[in-house]
């Protein structure tokens, strides 16, 4: 049975149309209702209200004054710390998100070759750890800074060193391994969606491709399996991004707040320091202006790319 498209009509509006096809569907629009308000409350009103706050000087005592750019002038020219907090998170997101994604699409790509009853125990493997809520505890115990830590322990017995070395007190260190415990914990809900989008890939489109002229796997993976998956893989690059330039739970659980010479601060640590700590919430507000263009801007260019993929 064949379904009916929608048409537009050339004696109506693209807006008249659209109103029609919303009353015509309007029970659909009426179950979807309650979540778009929850998200419209939740979601699209705080990013109005950020946007909005920070032009003032709002600081959760007084009635806030607007400043216009003030804040945004401050931010750029005037705070040294958030120019290292950028860099920082700058390192942190081209190194973690691409990694991260390319390395969450390989295992399932891995994984969906495997037998289901196989698949299912090596799936439950490789995303344990983004669930595992004492994680930082087995690497806070790997990298402990006295002789009881493992790799401490192991180097001394081994003479590479001659006393401990603080892993998470010293700036040569701190980011490195946030960056190794991320990616360690990197496959996550992206990792779930790729294997869902590789289970829903029709086995005959590989029939078809071997036909035309596919000849190995590599073909397969770039002209039919990626163009057969974008919705996962936009899914995926979303979530890396936001996980990547969100990054400030793995070093506060690490190295405390702030880290050492602020040597893995990043943006979001920036965030916290003025908005929970010094209740300046205009300048807060800022600071998450500016890291939401920013993850735009990724999101923007990150869909760009994905675009071309098959071509």
């Amino acid at each position: 049975m064949s379904k009916k498209k929608a048409v537009i009509r050339s004696d109506m509006t693209k807006a008249q149309w659209t109103w029609k096809e919303m009353k015509r569907n309007k029970v659909a629009y009426l179950m979807v209702a309650p979540y778009m308000l929850i998200f419209i409350c939740f979601t699209v009103v705080p990013v109005l209200l950020s946007i909005v706050i920070s032009f003032t000087d709002f600081n959760l005592l007084e009635m806030p004054n607007f400043v216009f750019l003030d804040n945004y002038i401050r931010l750029f020219l005037d705070d040294d710390i958030f120019i290292i907090a950028c860099k920082n998170t700058l390192i942190f997101a081209i190194i973690v998100g691409p990694c991260s994604y390319l390395m969450s699409l390989m295992v399932a790509w891995f994984i969906n070759e495997l037998p289901p009853k196989i698949r299912a125990v090596v799936t439950l493997i490789f995303y344990a750890p983004s669930i595992s809520g004492q994680v930082y505890l087995i690497w806070g115990t790997l990298f402990s800074g006295d002789s009881y830590g493992w790799v401490n322990g192991t180097l001394l017995n081994l003479g590479l060193i001659t006393k401990e070395i603080q892993w998470f007190e010293d700036a040569d260190y701190v980011m490195p391994l946030c960056i190794i415990v991320a990616l360690w914990t990197s496959l996550g809900t992206s990792f779930l969606s790729f294997i869902a989008g590789l289970q829903g890939i029709d086995r005959s489109m590989y029939e078809a491709g071997a036909v035309d002229g596919v000849r190995n796997r590599w073909q397969e993976l770039w002209y039919i399996t990626l163009p057969s998956m974008k919705p996962q893989l936009m899914f995926g690059a979303i979530m890396a991004i936001t996980s990547s330039f969100g990054f400030g739970g793995v070093v506060t659980a690490l190295c405390g707040f702030p880290s050492v010479d602020y040597a893995a601060h990043t943006i979001m640590h920036h965030l916290e320091d003025y908005g929970s700590q010094r209740f300046e919430v205009g300048y807060s507000s800022t600071i998450a202006v500016v890291l939401f263009a920013i993850m735009i801007g990724a999101n923007m260019l990150v869909k760009k790319m994905l675009s071309k993929v098959g071509q």
